[in-house]
């Protein structure tokens, strides 16, 4: 429940820049507005697909209305106050492409929905809306002001004339009125109370989690974080979201904060891989400003596309991805980038599972901490001459392991894993060795990012051998050595001299052959070396042997010995 309670936490700070709904309400997005006089006529149908300067939106305008929710059976519950065309209208398009298809039964849900909830109303707006649904029949569609483009679009209504405080058209889910009247629907029928488990209070518990939109691969209906739709899953016999209690307004607020940071456009949102990340940072103690800050450095070094634009980042900071600042200390970094190295931040890494969500990473670090843990990152890619012109974003070592440097055809579970290893500091997986050396092994050229990227995993791989070797002449500070080491104590690495050493005295007394030493005994020299190298020091004399012979090689000789 760590990512819910931290989710539902940046609830509260999305809800003061007025960037999520209130409880209750969801944002959509909503191609169609009809407008309606005070008799309930329709006068007109706003395309809200268009921009004011013209531009198409593509599915419409994205608004707050009231809350939608996953439906499913033959017989589905309408949304109050806007809703598909199946619902409003009664109509849809018809798979044979000719008249539309009509959905009666639908319809009729929608109007004694609305009868229901706006029993009593006296508000203009509202009662223009039972008036147009009690004389709402599928033959006026024909007429003006309605036409095909309606049809399975997502309509909302509109009062003829009614403008809120700034002058701009209000819709009808707007006014006071209905959303007073919503005000006891908001939460999800007769429901049982439990302690919720994100915020530890008595409430009542949601029994369906709301729908994630935004990740990529995943249905564009959205996607449930939280679900038990097996028998397997389930526990003392209880469904769906009673198994784990969460309530209503934690499953909304958390629901809410996510799909506010996976929304187009949004800062806060990457995608590596088959992996959409989402990050932000806790504004409680050390304020707004500090976390804005932080959440554009993050975005910056991890963004596949560079650094952002100083004009389109709503005025945060530009970092600029460079290598300048990583040769400084950890207080020097956290200086010169102008942080506070105590905000705590959160990343999350999700993928689809069918209609769910899996979580690939979860973390959560100090930023002076995810500093260190770049900086250590990039510090292991670093070769002469540089492969890359600044610190590459995990997105762009997906190059190496892929087919002809297209990235899509990396092994996707690899993303997951490279991320998994900068963000914690921990090893990188070996699997990311393999998949290079078969890029290799088919032909792919040796460039520099992909021996950037083995020498990032062995060198990493071996600061964690040296931290815990007994050996007294082992630096574990020591880097990853690009030439002869004659220094170097590990018994690997001198076997592996000794091998060389070998296969140089055969070419030497025999010239070039068909099957050298290294190509009959390497793989066996690596596995079982005790068993190999006395054979190969045996065969050793015999080819010294034969430089001895000859004056021209005798001093040779003597020098392999």
């Amino acid at each position: 429940m760590t990512i819910l309670t931290y989710l539902t936490s940046h609830y509260g700070r999305l809800e003061c820049r007025r960037e999520v709904p209130s409880f209750g309400f969801t944002r959509e997005r909503i191609a169609f507005s009809l407008v309606l006089s005070t008799d309930g006529e329709p006068v007109a149908c706003d395309d809200l697909r268009l921009s004011t300067d013209g531009r198409n939106r593509g599915g419409g305008q994205s608004m707050a209305v009231p809350r939608s929710f996953t439906r499913s059976g033959i017989k589905p519950r309408p949304f109050f106050l806007w809703d598909n065309s199946h619902f409003v209208l009664g109509l849809g398009n018809s798979p044979e492409g000719t008249e539309p298809s009509a959905h009666p039964a639908r319809a009729g849900a929608f109007r004694d929905w609305h009868e229901r909830l706006l029993d009593g109303t006296e508000d203009p707006g509202l009662l223009a809306v039972l008036r147009f649904l009690r004389s709402w029949t599928a033959s006026r569609f024909r007429r003006a002001p309605f036409s095909p483009a309606l049809l399975d679009r997502s309509l909302v209504f509109r009062l003829l004339d009614d403008v809120d405080a700034a002058g701009r058209p209000r819709f009808l889910h707007d006014r006071p009125a209905a959303q007073a009247a919503w005000e006891p629907h908001a939460i999800e029928g007769d429901r049982p109370k439990a302690v919720c488990l994100v915020t530890g209070q008595v409430a009542p518990v949601a029994r369906l989690h709301p729908a994630i939109k935004g990740v990529w691969g995943a249905p564009t209906t959205g996607a449930s974080l939280v679900s038990f739709h097996q028998p397997a899953f389930r526990s003392h016999g209880k469904v769906q979201g009673d198994n784990a209690p969460v309530s209503e307004a934690a499953a909304f607020q958390y629901g809410a904060a996510l799909n506010a940071l996976l929304a187009p456009g949004s800062r806060s949102k990457l995608r590596i891989g088959d992996i959409t990340m989402v990050f932000w940072a806790d504004a409680a103690v050390h304020g707004e400003a500090a976390a804005r800050r932080i959440e554009a450095l993050v975005g910056s070094v991890l963004a596949p596309t560079g650094p952002p634009d100083l004009a389109r980042n709503g005025g945060c900071p530009d970092f600029r991805r460079s290598w300048e600042w990583l040769d400084k200390s950890a207080g020097a970094q956290a200086a010169a980038l102008g942080i506070e190295p105590r905000v705590r931040v959160f990343i999350l890494g999700l993928t689809p599972n069918g209609p769910r969500l899996s979580v690939r990473f979860w973390q959560e670090v100090m930023a002076g901490a995810l500093i260190d843990r770049l900086t250590a990152h990039w510090h292991d890619l670093r070769i002469e001459p540089p492969a890359w012109k600044i610190p590459p974003s995990p997105a762009a070592l997906l190059y190496a392991m892929a087919r002809q440097g297209r990235s899509g055809s990396a092994p996707q579970q690899l993303a997951g894993d490279l991320m998994r290893a900068i963000l914690t500091g921990d090893r990188y997986p070996l699997t990311l060795l393999v998949a290079v050396l078969q890029r290799l092994r088919a032909g792919e050229p040796v460039d520099g990012p992909r021996a950037a990227l083995c020498k990032a995993i062995l060198q990493r791989a071996a600061h964690r051998h040296r931290r815990g070797s007994a050996n007294q002449h082992t630096d574990p500070a020591m880097e990853v050595p690009v030439s002869l080491d004659r220094t170097e104590f590990d018994q690997a690495y001198r076997l592996g001299r000794l091998f060389a050493v070998l296969e140089n005295v055969q070419r030497a007394a025999l010239g070039r052959l068909n099957a050298s030493v290294r190509d009959r005994y390497y793989g066996a020299a690596s596995a079982t070396p005790a068993n190999v190298f006395p054979l190969l020091l045996r065969t050793t004399s015999h080819h010294l042997k034969v430089l001895h012979r000859e004056r021209v090689t005798r001093g040779l000789a003597v020098w392999f010995k």
